[in-house]
């Protein structure tokens, strides 16, 4: 069964969604409850939400903005249900987002932004150039101004460490993109190696960032 997916205005999204939503965190660590997610329908423009059969697989809050003329696509609450086609599901979802800002910022190199907990969830940057942070790279001044500027656009400003890009949390759950790969084994241990200096218990998390290139967006949508 193919898995549709749909990007709307968070002012119409449903209680009921939102519930959807919470059975989906539910399965995952990161804390998510229907207090939190109403929060975000208040807090975010838009709403991507992938179904296969009708039912809810995953889902992740966006906006697209400009932050100093840049144009980007910055992602906030997130979670992917744990089922076989997690992949698939992710995939859609930054999808349907990249096409959007094709359509928002045409011929224009955009910024995808978010916060990670786990090192599968560097699965929402595949295609894109120049992720950041990641393994053996030493981000430049301009690069770590990008971690600045990205944690002050998730309320979060002082917070970071723009070498490591470890988000210090205040112990409370906060807006990530909540994924686990199907295989945890595959994952490369020096990429995993980027969370050994996370504090789970205050709820820290991992700001990372990549660009989705003019050309390649363009690729994406050949019937435009």
């Amino acid at each position: 069964m193919a898995i549709d997916v749909e990007t709307k205005d968070c002012t119409a999204l449903g209680d009921g969604e939102l519930s959807e939503m919470a059975d989906i965190c539910a399965d995952g660590p990161a804390g998510f409850d229907v207090g939190l997610l109403s929060k975000q329908r208040e807090e975010w423009v838009l709403v991507t939400q992938a179904r296969e059969n009708g039912k809810l697989c995953g889902f992740a809050f966006c906006t697209l903005e400009r932050i100093g003329g840049t144009p980007c696509v910055l992602i906030g609450l997130g979670s992917v249900r744990r089922t076989s086609k997690r992949d698939q599901a992710l995939k859609a979802i930054i999808g349907d987002e990249l096409r959007r800002a094709w359509l928002a910022f045409p011929d224009e190199d955009v910024l995808v932004g978010t916060r990670i907990i786990d090192a599968a969830g560097f699965a929402a940057f595949k295609g894109l150039e120049d992720i950041v942070p990641r393994p053996g790279h030493k981000a430049t001044g301009e690069e770590r101004a990008w971690g600045r500027r990205l944690a002050k656009r998730f309320g979060a400003e002082g917070r970071i460490d723009d070498r490591t890009f470890v988000l210090a949390g205040d112990g409370s759950p906060g807006g990530v993109l909540d994924y686990e790969a199907l295989k945890p084994e595959a994952v490369e241990p020096a990429v995993a190696a980027l969370f050994d200096a996370l504090d789970r218990d205050r709820c820290d998390s991992l700001v990372a960032f990549g660009w989705a290139m003019a050309e390649d967006l363009a690729a994406r949508n050949p019937d435009r």
